[in-house]
């Protein structure tokens, strides 16, 4: 098949969902699903539009409690254009759509090159009438506030009149989860329509309670000989522009429809419906806004993309332009976090949880700009996080797991299982691992970008609130000679409290005990390289009294880390857990994947049992490379050699259901540097977690944006070993048969374009020529330094 393209042949309404949301186009500051233009939202189609950082609260009543949620709202249907003809008798026939019988054929192409949705149909009427249709739409990544869709409707043997209807549809809810129908979904409050001659509607709104102005307006066009009739009618929720055209063989009907949404969170307006209304007079017609839209993407293809043969490439790009299509270089201008499910569904009501931990090391080396607007959305919300720390008596910040608009956690406190019907306690707030995610990819990204600015100002103020937060929950056992922290949530997520007990949380997670110690060592770190009036300021602004650091040194050093049988523990206490008849759960359901929800429905719980549901300390192996983690416990007092991470990778491996599309890529990236021979397994499995929908339905509610991000970090740094540190860049490659070849350009310290390509055993690295300094490399076994404009073959290891 096509590198480029995804074709989908035929129409297939159980699985309509999975491509409109494999078929979203966007350009970072909103996105559209790719639903067919004639459809509304149902049980089949779900033409949901989103803007990134546009949310809002709503109250509903759940299982017989009074509960908030804010979700990203679904913005008014821009897409909506259907067609009907009209019969011999004079009379207007139904409106076609794919749905019906009329339809013949249909075929959808997905051109990632371009980021356009083409579409052809044939439809056939009560009287044998033969419409063609082919349509090519794209959200426009030049303007970020412009959208467009060409339709061309030819006839084969026939003359007649058809009739166009374009709209602006304000009659919309959040309706894309079957699980959340219980809840309140109506978001959009006093709709208006209107019209303005010759051809334009407009629609604006607010949403209920956040009270953000949405505007969108709509410019129709038939190109050639001009429409019989053109009517603007605009509703109380609708904004309808109907035109009749004579059709005939060798003239065909072509309409162009041009869209512009504003939102009053844009900067430089003063109204988004006159900004709006401006913005779609002013543009050009279809052919110039696709080749300036198609100029955009050539530009951003050639800053980040990857190029690896055969179908992991194939899928490897499409994961790429879908988070392209979240996270884009309009993305640095907006207040805006990483929404899970990208701008593609309503799962986890478009909720920011720690995936930018997937995310960012992909885009520090392509698009840092976006990265550090990332990382700003998070130090504009510290404030925020400070106060849930002093909620519970705790100093420096608590970052919530999920987030929204303001920064408040937004995790819900019920949680429906959709096999027993049960509405149960959602203790997933106890996360509080993702401040640790968010001081990570601070580092990451000032170690990659050389951002000194970020790290001694925004950057400097997070990694120590959140070292402050983790100190501060620390308790010293005097039992163990050791500090703990209890009461918490790891990244398993399936436990969330020990069997029998009265509150939930668990004691001395390992993963969350070693990222605290990186925490505060890295922010210890820092403390010390700041240059003398940095600290001073920083002392002053954060209230630090430098008797508190002998303090942070000591809890840096004396985390407790739990073990058993020989490997690192997942908690205190996990040893103790019951053994789970995994092969008799996997003969008796489908799928394991959500081993929680069939023991709940069961009676059981999760918690009595060794299983997990995705990497949890396997994932200290994602984060840190083995020489760094090996550091880290023997600054901890714990002794970790190859031979305990193998016998620790290789035990949770056999009690993992993967119950997140994370986990596999977790996994594959771990077996890379232990058992090669597995890997590809999972890296496989990663790949195909969307187009294959492998978790049973949910990519249709949103694509999965960390994992995506993942497979392609998996690539630039799994494999390659690649780590970018102060002096120079550091590889150890990591030979893996079936991705053996690769190549991408990155961007390091001021140079764009550095190329690093593997082929043949060989890794060849090219600079490009600038004013810049040369280039350090680092590898196991010797260190080469690229001047600016020199390239330089290296012979590998033979695999």
């Amino acid at each position: 098949m096509p590198e480029w393209t995804w074709e989908y042949e035929g129409y297939d309404p159980a699985a309509e969902r999975l491509r409109e949301s494999l078929c979203t186009l966007g350009n970072g500051y909103f996105a559209a699903r790719g639903a067919v233009p004639e459809c509304r939202a149902g049980l089949v189609h779900y033409p949901g539009t989103y803007a990134a950082g546009c949310y809002n609260r709503l109250e509903s009543t759940v299982a017989g409690r009074q509960v908030v949620n804010e979700d990203m709202v679904n913005l008014p249907n821009w897409l909506l254009l259907r067609f009907r003809l009209r019969s011999r008798g004079g009379t207007w026939g139904p409106w076609l759509a794919p749905d019906s019988t009329a339809l013949l054929d249909h075929r959808q192409v997905l051109d990632l090159r371009r980021a356009v949705l083409m579409r052809a149909s044939r439809y056939r009427d009560d009287a044998a009438r033969v419409l063609r249709v082919e349509q090519i739409r794209l959200v426009h990544m030049g303007d970020p506030h412009l959208a467009a869709l060409r339709t061309v409707l030819t006839t084969e043997d026939w003359s007649g009149d058809v009739e166009v209807e374009s709209s602006l549809n304000g009659d919309v809810i959040n309706a894309n989860v079957h699980r959340y129908r219980s809840l309140d979904r109506h978001h959009l409050a006093r709709v208006r329509t209107g019209g303005q001659e010759p051809g334009t509607v407009w629609l604006r709104c607010r949403t209920s309670t956040s009270d953000i102005g949405i505007a969108m307006a709509a410019r129709s066009v038939v190109v050639g000989p001009p429409p019989s009739s053109s009517q603007l009618r605009p509703g109380r929720r609708r904004a309808v522009h109907r035109l009749v055209v004579p059709i005939a063989p060798g003239r065909p009907v072509e309409v162009e429809k041009t869209v512009a949404l504003h939102t009053s969170r844009d900067t430089a307006i003063s109204d988004p419906l006159g900004a709006a209304v401006d913005r779609v007079t002013l543009a050009p017609d279809f052919a110039a806004l696709l080749h300036s839209h198609t100029a955009a993407w050539q530009r951003l293809w050639r800053r980040a993309d990857i190029r690896i043969p055969g179908q992991a490439g194939r899928i490897l790009r499409l994961h790429l332009f879908h988070v392209l299509q979240t996270l884009s270089p309009h993305t640095a201008d907006l207040d805006a976090g990483v929404p899970a499910r990208g701008l593609h569904g309503e799962a986890y009501r478009g909720h920011v949880f720690w995936d930018e931990l997937f995310v960012l090391p992909y885009l520090n080396l392509h698009l840092p700009e976006v990265s550090r607007a990332l990382l700003t959305y998070r130090h504009r919300r510290l404030g925020r996080a400070r106060r849930a720390a002093a909620t519970l008596g705790r100093a420096g910040a608590m970052y919530p797991w999920q987030s929204g608009s303001d920064g408040r956690e937004e995790t819900q406190e019920l949680h429906l299982n959709p096999r027993s019907g049960r509405w149960l306690p959602d203790n997933s707030r106890l996360q509080h691992h993702v401040g640790s995610a968010v001081a990570y990819n601070v580092w990451q990204y000032c170690e990659a970008t050389g951002d000194t600015e970020f790290l001694y100002t925004k950057g400097a103020e997070m990694l120590v609130q959140i070292a402050r937060f983790w100190v501060d929950s620390a308790v010293f056992d005097s039992a163990a000679g050791r500090y703990r922290i209890r009461g918490v949530v790891g990244p398993d997520e399936y436990h969330d409290g020990y069997p029998g007990a009265a509150r939930p949380g668990l004691d001395d997670n390992t993963y969350t005990n070693v990222t605290a110690a990186w925490v505060i060592t890295r922010a210890l770190d820092l403390l010390r390289r700041l240059p003398a009036w940095h600290r001073r300021e920083l002392f002053e602004h954060v209230g630090l009294d430098r008797d508190e650091l002998p303090k942070w040194e000591e809890v840096s050093r004396r985390l407790l880390v739990p073990y058993h049988q020989g490997v690192i523990s997942q908690f205190e206490g996990y040893g103790d857990l019951a053994e789970l008849d995994w092969n008799g759960y996997r003969a008796r359901y489908d799928s394991i994947r959500r081993l929680d929800r069939i023991l709940e429905a069961e009676g059981d719980t999760v918690n009595r049992y060794k299983a997990s549901k995705q990497a949890d300390v396997l994932m200290l192996g994602y984060l840190f490379p083995p020489t760094e983690l090996q550091s880290l416990f023997r600054r901890l007092g714990y002794y970790l050699d190859d031979e305990v991470w193998s016998r620790t990778v290789d035990y949770y491996l056999h009690r993992t259901s993967h119950g997140s599309t994370l986990s596999e890529l977790v996994h594959g990236w771990v077996l890379a540097r232990v058992r090669r021979a597995e890997a590809w397994q999972y890296f496989h499995e990663a790949l195909e977690a969307d187009i294959a929908d492998i978790q049973g339905g949910t990519t249709g509610e949103g694509i999965h944006l960390g994992a995506m991000a993942g497979t392609l970090d998996l690539v630039q740094r799994g494999l390659t070993g690649l780590e970018t540190r102060e002096d120079a860049l550091s590889l150890d490659p990591v030979p893996l048969p079936a991705l053996s070849e690769y190549g991408f350009a990155l961007g390091y310290r001021g140079h764009w374009g550095i190329s690093l390509r593997r082929h043949n055993e060989q890794l060849e690295l090219g600079v490009p020529d600038s004013e810049g300094a040369p280039v350090r490399v680092v590898l196991a076994d010797r260190a080469v330094t690229i001047a600016p404009g020199e390239t330089c073959t290296l012979q590998l290891p033979a695999s």
